[in-house]
């Protein structure tokens, strides 16, 4: 074969990856010789493979990556893998975008003609905005498709169709799509929502007809509460979309969350890649994914996948998309929502159909057909895949988002990590608080369980509260380990306790607090006796003793403060002074009986102050409300009183631990 390519230079020529080309190969599509241990395929034969006409052929040379974190970094390492130049934006307060080729400052991701200026400016002929910020924002998919740039996603048109999650509801069922209960209409006054919500029955789900990620849902059980969560729904909506539309659900207790992945050309061909399980969830945010489905049949695949690809069509659909569903025990399922965009577990379908999702948008963006992606009927499934998503908040406070430095981070290895975050980090409260998501694949669940929970006991991160203790409970929980999580289980189990410390956290603090400078007589030198510190976490106290004192936990000092791993949760210990007279009564002071002091309990801004000075209030009243990584927080009053000082404003930032508000009895 004279004329004879090698695979990497049909890939070259045509725009592909060597993996594309291997599977042309395979499939037939493409003619090839082997010779020993070396492929070579006929120029002749590549018209096989190019027969769209080369005026529908888009090259995408550079691409514009319109987001941060682990996705903007997920999507960096196949844009580059594929020679695609990357062009990363960032924040100007922040550090430039990781595995990016170059990193451009911007003042807001959200931002659509600061995002579009920088990528005319730098020569980016594509977008890929990831998911969140302007994923899916019809206005800004047109404004870069009208600029002449190509947009790696839907068009806008089937953005705005399915962004509208009423006018989805209705399209799903003029398609035959069963949906759940509701209400979506135009009229949006509270006495219309009410008439219409006794109409659906209680419980019922109220969320916004815009977004998504679970931001401005409210369970309500009774009338009673409708009030309060139409505010709260509407307020987060405004915040996070820019729409405070709300619809209104029927509440379908004891269902799993399933959502069916599918992908669709520009010349009108689609297909699914089998479902996702999200059942795993708290408050409506997703913790845990898989790949298939536990309680998912062939049948039930081919159904529920049927229906997504109707539904993806009917609108006109192009590039990544995710239909989610309800499913009950009867086998049953109900549209719920259309995520126009790349979902956040998405690594649990490439891990069982062996694609790259990312390769894939970017290849139909540039005017591929799915039969020439190696697409023509529905993928197989191969093993089990699980994803957990490692979350920075409180457990044993009730999952309030934790802020700090990441003074260590440690990953397993053997596994999946997407993760856009480096030691060193800052962990503000700008943005939603997942840090990592760790994704493993077996031959079965229970082998994928088994490795996805040694992981988390591999895995270290210190210096920011996370949910990494939780989640290696949760992953031993019966439910969990059965299939038989539902989307309010969590809400039903008994947590955790909080972590217990023991002797040898205390000494990993005191070993590195020791060379705090706290004066000459500071050093815990004592007269005939051990040196000791005074150590305290929290409002706990401890004297520890430092002869032949070994750091024994896994601990990292930051300046003042020493952080401990303490059953995978990060705990701060510092020095304490040594207890005077003074102290002793002042804290009996603070602490009479009838008053109360309410703090912050995570940084953020209040938006809502309930109560004046001088005002009766309830117990369990909410009296401020503060916003962090946009979800709403009310800090209530602990006991009915009057609350004699206030000392917030709306729109003020704090810190956790800041005084808000007193009242006495």
């Amino acid at each position: 074969m004279t004329n004879g390519l090698t695979p990497r230079e049909v890939a070259s020529e045509l725009g592909v990856t060597v993996r594309t080309v291997q599977r042309w190969i395979a499939d037939g599509r493409l003619e090839a010789t082997r010779v020993g241990s070396r492929v070579r395929v006929s120029r002749s034969s590549l018209s096989a493979v190019t027969d769209m006409p080369a005026s529908r052929r888009i090259p995408i040379n550079a691409l514009l990556i319109a987001n941060r974190g682990e996705i903007a970094v997920r999507i960096a390492r196949t844009v580059r893998r594929m020679g695609i130049r990357t062009i990363g934006v960032h924040v100007s307060d922040e550090r430039a975008a990781d595995g990016a080729d170059e990193s451009h400052a911007i003042g807001s991701y959200l931002d659509g003609e600061e995002l579009l200026a920088v990528a005319n400016r730098v020569g980016a002929d594509a977008i890929h905005p990831g998911y969140g910020f302007v994923a899916e924002n019809p206005a800004f998919a047109r404004a870069v498709t009208d600029a002449g740039l190509t947009w790696v996603g839907p068009p806008a048109e089937a953005i705005a169709a399915m962004g509208d999650k009423g006018a989805a509801r209705r399209q799903a069922a003029a398609l035959g799509i069963p949906v759940v209960a509701g209400y979506d209409g135009e009229l949006q006054d509270d006495e219309t929502l009410r008439r219409a919500a006794e109409g659906v029955g209680y419980p019922l789900l109220v969320k916004p007809s815009a977004g998504g990620g679970g931001k401005g849902m409210r369970i309500v059980r009774e009338a009673s509460e409708l009030g309060d969560a139409l505010g709260a729904s509407r307020r987060e909506a405004h915040r996070s979309f820019g729409d405070d539309r709300l619809i209104l659900e029927r509440y379908l207790e004891g269902s799993r969350h399933v959502e069916i992945q599918v992908l669709f050309d520009a010349h009108g061909n689609g297909v699914h890649l089998g479902e996702r399980d999200c059942s795993t969830q708290r408050r409506n945010q997703k913790i845990v994914e898989e790949a298939p489905a536990p309680s998912v049949t062939p049948e039930l695949r081919a159904r529920m996948g049927e229906a997504a690809v109707l539904l993806a069509a009917s609108v006109g659909y192009v590039s990544a998309g995710t239909v989610e569903m309800l499913l009950t025990d009867a086998g049953e399922s109900y549209f719920l929502e259309m995520n126009t965009r790349l979902q956040v577990e998405h690594p649990v379908t490439e891990e069982v159909t062996g694609r790259d999702l990312v390769e894939d948008q970017l290849r139909i963006a540039g005017g591929m057909t799915l039969a020439e992606i190696g697409l023509r009927e529905p993928q197989r499934i191969r093993g089990h895949a699980i994803e957990t998503r490692l979350y920075a908040e409180d457990p044993e406070s009730g999952f309030l988002p934790a802020t700090g430095r990441l003074t260590r981070l440690h990953w397993p290895g053997g596994i999946r990590i997407d993760s856009g975050v480096d030691e060193g980090d800052e962990v503000s409260d700008r943005y939603d608080p997942m840090l990592a998501k760790l994704i493993v694949h077996a031959r079965t669940r229970r082998q994928a369980l088994d490795r996805l929970r040694a992981a988390l006991d591999a895995t270290t991160v210190l210096g920011v509260r996370t949910n990494l203790r939780f989640l290696r409970w949760l992953l031993d929980a019966p439910a969990m380990r059965a299939g038989e999580m539902r989307t309010d289980t969590i809400a039903t189990l008994e947590l955790p306790a909080p972590p217990i410390t023991g002797h040898e956290h205390w000494q990993a603090a005191a070993v590195l607090l020791d060379s705090t400078d706290q004066g000459p007589w500071a050093d815990g030198w004592r007269l005939n006796a051990p040196s000791a510190r005074r150590i305290r976490l929290g409002d706990k106290e401890r004297n520890v003793t430092l002869d032949a004192a070994e750091e024994t936990a896994a601990a990292v000092r930051d300046g003042e403060v020493v952080h401990v791993d303490v059953e995978g949760q990060s705990l701060e210990f510092t020095l304490a002074p040594a207890p005077t007279i003074e102290d002793a009564v002042q804290r009996v002071a603070a602490g009479g009986e009838g008053s109360a002091t309410l703090t912050a309990p995570m940084p953020g801004r209040v938006i809502a102050v309930r109560a004046a000075v001088g005002a009766s209030v309830q117990a369990h009243q909410p009296v401020i409300i503060i916003e962090a990584m946009k979800m709403e927080h009310a800090v209530v009053a602990p006991m009915d009183g009057t609350l004699t000082s206030l000392g917030v404003a709306e729109g003020q930032q704090v810190r956790r631990g800041d005084v808000l508000a007193e009242l006495r009895a």
